[in-house]
């Protein structure tokens, strides 16, 4: 049976700071005493049945002010096709989603029928009104141990796990193991950073100015500092898209511009 806990405080009994909580979960776990920023809490559960309900009698609540992009629809759709639909949606006595807005359209996306949902029949209108910004808005506050976090990401690289399940973009997951190893104390780390010497300058195959034709693609090795650069890969017309490492401390930056040969440089063919 599904165990979801749901709790807020109902009132204060006497003088000797006791707040007491209804907890409602999804099987009854009976009554507890805990100490919540130095009340002293006791604690009543009651039980709260997960009901199956069909996407189309679910409402959306008017006002919600969290948004959710295609792509982010597509990202939990993802999700619930790879772990199922662990996180009940919260809705009203009379349907109105409270929390999981989200949840239901990736179901709709899925073509799922039905979805598990938790009626929050204890909270009044006023109530409801403030926990759909709650929950949201708490989740945000939260942070990241970033260097649990790239170990984390990194365990599931080794077990061949997609990155993107995750909620992460593989650019966030390299910068987040750039700054594991930049941060990392481990000397074996520092040995990757060092660029090794070009005993024989002669024996370069690229040297700068170069323009390698690849197929469809032109990569040329420049500076993207200087004017010259672009002049000599563009020829006045306009790229497609620009990349290029800021300059923060770096000694290394590269350009990487798709567009027309330039019939006066140096062009190289080589292979993908």
């Amino acid at each position: 049976m599904w165990a979801v806990a749901l709790a807020s405080i109902i009132g204060f009994a006497g003088n000797e700071g006791v707040a007491v909580f209804r907890i409602r979960v999804g099987r009854e776990i009976g009554s507890a005493a805990l100490v919540a920023d130095g009340y002293h809490a006791r604690v009543d559960v009651e039980p709260m049945a997960v009901e199956p309900i069909s996407v189309t009698r679910l409402r959306p609540y008017a006002s919600n002010a969290r948004n959710h992009s295609k792509k982010q629809i597509r990202q939990i759709a993802d999700s619930i096709r790879k772990f199922g639909f662990t996180n009940p949606v919260l809705i009203s006595d009379d349907d109105e989603i409270i929390a999981g807005h989200g949840r239901v359209e990736a179901a709709k996306l899925l073509g799922i029928q039905n979805i598990p949902t938790l009626r929050l029949s204890h909270l009044d209108a006023a109530q409801r009104r403030a926990y759909v910004i709650a929950d949201n808005k708490l989740a945000l506050n939260a942070g990241w141990d970033r260097d649990l976090l790239a170990i984390e990401l990194q365990a599931l690289i080794d077990l061949d796990f997609g990155m993107e399940i995750t909620g992460f973009s593989l650019a966030e997951v390299d910068l987040l193991f750039d700054e594991a190893r930049e941060s990392s104390p481990d000397p074996e780390h520092d040995a990757d950073n060092e660029v090794p010497p070009l005993t024989d300058p002669v024996s370069a195959v690229t040297r700068c100015g170069d323009l390698w034709v690849l197929d469809r693609h032109r990569l040329l090795c420049g500076d993207s500092r200087h004017a010259v650069t672009y002049d000599v890969l563009l020829q006045a017309e306009r790229a497609e898209s620009h990349l290029h490492r800021p300059a923060l401390q770096c000694s290394d930056r590269w350009t990487c511009v798709r567009t027309r040969p330039h019939p006066a440089s140096r062009v190289r063919h080589g292979h993908r």
